[in-house]
């Protein structure tokens, strides 16, 4: 099979006897044929060409419906329209981005629904927005007006070196940078991967991810899509909501291909506990990627020891590396063999630095997984401070070169120069070493914070956090930290206080708050600190303060902080109404190990996106279709969702006028 570009992809499989099915519960889903997402894609486009969109034009795709998703991604790919998709989310903070991006393009045309749409206007209306937003809305397609897909529109021919589509960073970003993916490094990317990875017409794909990550879109849709794999899409809400359901269903489609970042692996491990998974049978997987955030050995280990008795091999787990900016795949093992990791001195990993191996002391170990080796076309050299070649087993910067590899960012000629030289080589922005010719990764030069598989900025944290009275930039820090024996990187803020630490109190309860509360994140720990390092020049030395907090610099303030917190909510308990204490109850369970008051705020005392999410799964059994998960936003007390439970429960049963 001979193809240059998306569309020749998706006309060369019109008549090939493949579906992707779409996955909405254990009993529920929808099945299209490769044909039909062809007529759909053409169907689609003729209503946008009718609007006016034009090849060259950009279209923001803001859906969480992955089947809606995708028939505007094909849509606009076949007309010569660029689509930027872009994560719904629950919280303001993406919606903020929408209009951060809509900016940046000039005059998008945005592919959402009403629902959506009207939610844009509100927070347009708040941030004074509302000529931006106005411009958006005269350009706006919503999904609910498709009702007739009979008419195929002109389709448009690309070549490869013409835009396919751009991927904007998945986390918050004050200045999102959208990377530019031609149809020329989509198709290199996809060929070099099949060539290592043997993707067949017998394989069977399963994921969850976000079709808004490169993972998702790309690796487990795009990619699969090229090689006519049986292809299964699971929205990553029933994931998080039903963690189970992800390797049931596995086993139920004899899926051979799945994925899950770090969080993923450590969230279905949560809910599984001490259960067995019965009638499960993952003995068909035969890759289950690994990618996306930093890979802790421990887990994996933890992982595959947990699921042997379903058949899982242990040769499945594979760790990888990639990012946007190589439409995908940097480095991937090699088939058949068990995942390597290499113990390391996690004092000795700065640029330049000899990786010293199996240092004496267990508090000095750091085990770092091996992500294999580049794929083909693809070129791979670690760099110093100055981009100067260093050795094998010496830590610098991972710079990529290849057909796979982006030209540069949308409108943003600065930060292009800054990441590309003038021999076309990319720095990712991580650090890392190769050994016997793989790649291990150490950590990361961009200061990314990694946190449930996506990454932040921590500049934007800290302007979120600087909100709080009496707190300005300079004086707060945001840092990713893993502590060694945490398998995953906690959100840590570190704030400049230097009173007592009672008095320091209500600012950690309203920076965890605030930030909770505008990007769903939970902040593990709000540190106040003495004094924040920086450079002669004024740059802040996050990583000293990351440092300290892992070698427990700070835990005797910690402590005293958490006893007041206790002190504070009090031993006594305000149940309330009988409503009160069901909600109550809902919210101890997921929260596990916290105690909640009615008045206690949900944001305040660190309901993550993903626990807001499963309070919200189980409300909805005890009390189908009544709460909308986004007015736990509007309500972040018990007491206040139960008034507003029971003011639609007593609408619910009012008598239908004759």
């Amino acid at each position: 099979m001979t193809y240059k570009t998306l569309v020749d992809i998706l006309e060369n499989n019109r008549g090939v006897d493949r579906a992707v099915c779409y996955v909405d519960g254990e009993n529920s889903e929808r099945r299209i044929s490769y044909g039909d997402v062809y007529t759909r894609a053409l169907g689609i486009l003729h209503h946008l060409q009718a609007l006016g969109a034009a090849r060259g034009d950009h279209m923001i795709i803001f859906l969480s419906n992955n089947e809606q998703f995708l028939d505007g991604f094909w849509a606009a790919v076949c007309g010569g329209i660029v689509p930027v998709p872009l994560a719904v989310g629950i919280s303001d903070e993406h919606r903020h981005k929408l209009l951060r991006v809509a900016a940046k393009l000039g005059k998008p045309w945005l592919y959402t629904d009403a629902k959506n749409l009207a939610r844009l206007e509100d927070l347009a209306a708040q941030l004074g927005e509302s000529a931006l937003f106005a411009q958006l809305r005269s350009r706006s397609f919503l999904v609910e007006s498709i009702t007739d897909i009979s008419r195929s529109a002109v389709l448009h021919r690309p070549n490869p070196e013409d835009p396919a589509f751009i991927q904007f960073s998945s986390g918050s970003t004050s200045e999102p940078k959208g990377v530019i993916l031609t149809h020329g490094n989509l198709v290199a990317n996809t060929i070099s991967s099949t060539a290592v990875d043997r993707f067949t017409t017998d394989d069977i794909s399963l994921s969850w991810m976000p079709l808004t990550h490169d993972m998702g879109l790309i690796g487990f849709y795009l990619m699969q899509f090229a090689n006519r794999v049986h292809i299964n899409l699971m929205p990553t809400e029933l994931f998080v909501r039903r963690p189970l359901l992800w390797l049931q269903t596995a086993s139920k489609k004899h899926a051979t291909i799945t994925c899950s970042p770090n969080f993923g692996y450590r969230h279905f491990l949560k809910v599984l506990g001490d259960r067995k998974l019965e009638g499960v049978d993952l003995s068909s997987i035969r890759l289950i990627y690994n990618g996306a955030e930093p890979i802790s050995v421990e887990l994996c280990n933890e992982f595959m020891d947990t699921l042997a008795y379903t058949g899982l091999k242990r040769q499945a787990m594979y760790p990888v590396y990639g990012l946007a900016e190589a439409s995908l795949a940097v480095t991937l093992p090699k088939l058949g063999a068990e995942f390597r990791w290499m113990r390391v001195n996690r004092h000795r990993l700065n640029v330049g630095t000899r990786v010293e191996q199996n240092p004496e002391d267990p508090r000095d170990a750091l085990e770092l997984v091996c992500c294999g080796e580049p794929i083909p076309q693809t070129q791979v050299r670690i760099a110093d401070d100055e981009r100067g070649t260093i050795a094998d087993g010496h830590v610098g910067h991972i710079l990529i070169r290849g057909p796979n590899v982006t030209r540069g960012f949308i409108g943003d000629a600065e930060a292009t120069a800054l990441a590309i030289d003038a021999e076309g080589w990319l720095d990712t922005g991580d650090l890392g070493f190769l050994y016997e010719g793989s790649l291990y990764i150490t950590g990361r030069s961009k200061e990314i914070i990694f946190v449930n598989g996506q990454n932040y900025y921590p500049y934007d944290l800290e302007n979120i956090a600087q909100r709080v009275p009496g707190l300005e930039l300079g004086k707060v820090v945001a840092a990713g930290v893993r502590k060694p024996a945490q398998q995953v990187e906690e959100l840590i803020v570190f704030v400049l206080h230097r009173g007592s630490t009672p008095e320091f109190l209500p600012t950690a309860i309203a920076v965890g708050r605030l930030i909770n509360e505008l990007t769903g994140l939970e902040v593990a720990q709000v540190v106040p600190v003495k004094r924040i390092p920086k450079t002669t020049s004024g740059k802040v030395q996050r990583h000293l303060l990351e440092q300290g907090y892992a070698d427990g610099e700070f835990d005797a303030e910690l402590a005293e902080l958490a006893q007041l917190r206790e002190r504070q909510s009090g031993g006594a308990r305000v149940s309330g109404s009988e409503l009160e204490a069901r909600l109550q109850g809902i919210c101890e369970t997921v929260l596990e190990g916290k105690r909640v008051d009615v008045s206690d705020n949900l944001f305040e005392i660190g309901a993550s996106s993903l626990k807001l999410i499963e309070i919200h799964e189980t409300i909805d059994r005890d009390f189908p279709g009544l709460i909308d998960l986004t007015e736990l936003f509007d309500h972040p007390t018990i007491h206040e969702l139960a008034k507003h439970l029971e003011a639609k429960l007593a609408q619910a049963v009012l008598p239908v006028s004759a």
